[in-house]
């Protein structure tokens, strides 16, 4: 096949990718394209292949079917180059306990070969954009751990890179710490980095992505940008709980403004595609007529829960056995990396 990696407005070209542990397929022939400058996120449940996919691109993993280039070079072919030209933020904390703040900075720049005084000038710049200078002198084994978050972010800027991976960053930090690193992500991005990241959280993907890949048992199930993937679904989402919820959405699937009905945990949704409270007296006469009590009602415009639904046919899952999964894959991947 040709390489179709020089597309002027594309970083990062997938082309069937897959990859299996034993019998287990993590990665099951997905095809995507990362456009330059943009913020592109895999949005999915633990175990869904989210950080085989990134090892796989960042050359830990060795390619076992399907082919990949990241800032133009080839994976498998040229993986020193790719190496030289992306930043790394794993989503387990990988810096040394010990080192203070500035010196995980300077040795990770000696290590790519960087000048002293580029190299000098450059911790200054990443210091001041993550709000460590303060802590400069700081040993790691002190610092909480949305500052462990941000020196692993600023780390992986040190070298400039053209594509900054972020798997999982803001996995473990307080709601408020969260948002700040957003912010972070935000300014990087806005320096012309692209960032690919992997998260399990709705409100992250949604916030910070330009577009979004819903991945799911190692498939790509849908990609697109935040509001076209909610718009998809309808102007606005009627959820109830009856007490007869199978009746109740027999009774309501031929309702003409009404999209797609989904069941969910205790209820269901309604996408309908005029203003939901203009919808909803005749939904309710409807069920009133069919003697089924309501019990919950809600007007919400779509979320990416209620698109993660729609798409895939479950509730979003993040549970224990899925997990452990994922790490023994990450595990696995990194020991043969």
């Amino acid at each position: 096949m040709p390489d179709q990696s020089d597309d002027t407005d594309v970083i990062i070209r997938v082309n069937n990718l897959e990859h299996s542990y034993g019998s287990f397929k993590a990665v099951d022939g997905i095809s995507f394209t990362v456009k330059k400058g943009e913020i592109f996120s895999f949005l999915g449940p633990n175990g869904a292949g989210k950080s085989t996919a990134i090892n796989l691109l960042i050359t830990l993993l060795t390619l076992q079917k399907g082919e990949a280039w990241v800032a133009g070079y080839n994976v498998a072919d040229d993986p020193q180059k790719v190496r030289e030209s992306i930043g790394i933020v794993f989503q387990d904390i990988t810096l040394d306990r010990d080192m203070t703040v500035w010196e995980i900075l300077e040795f990770h720049g000696r290590l790519y070969n960087m000048p002293r005084e580029p190299r000098r000038k450059r911790i200054e710049e990443l210091l001041q954009l993550v709000e460590l200078g303060g802590k400069r002198d700081e040993r790691v084994k002190n610092l909480s751990g949305g500052m462990k978050r941000r020196l692993e972010v600023a780390r992986g800027l040190m070298t400039r890179p053209k594509v900054l991976f972020l798997d999982e960053p803001t996995i473990g930090l307080d709601p408020q710490t969260r948002m700040k690193m957003w912010d972070y992500i935000r300014d990087v991005n806005s320096t012309g980095t692209t960032v690919f990241l992997t998260t399990h959280y709705m409100d992250e993907a949604d916030h910070l992505s330009d577009r979004i890949s819903i991945i799911d048992n190692g498939k790509i199930i849908i990609t697109g940008t935040t509001w076209g993937l909610k718009n998809s679904l309808g102007r606005d989402h009627i959820y109830l709980e009856t007490s007869d919820n199978e009746r109740a959405i027999r009774s309501l699937r031929d309702l003409p403004a009404a999209g797609e009905i989904r069941a969910k945990t205790k209820g269901f949704n309604v996408p309908v595609t005029i203003d939901g409270t203009k919808a909803l007296p005749g939904i309710l006469d409807i069920l009133r007529r069919e003697g089924i009590e309501v019990t919950t009602i809600n007007i919400h415009k779509p979320t990416m829960d209620d698109v993660f639904v729609f798409y895939t046919g479950k509730e979003f899952r993040d549970d224990p056995g899925a997990r452990g999964s994922d790490i023994n894959a990450r595990q696995s991947g990194r020991r043969g990396g």
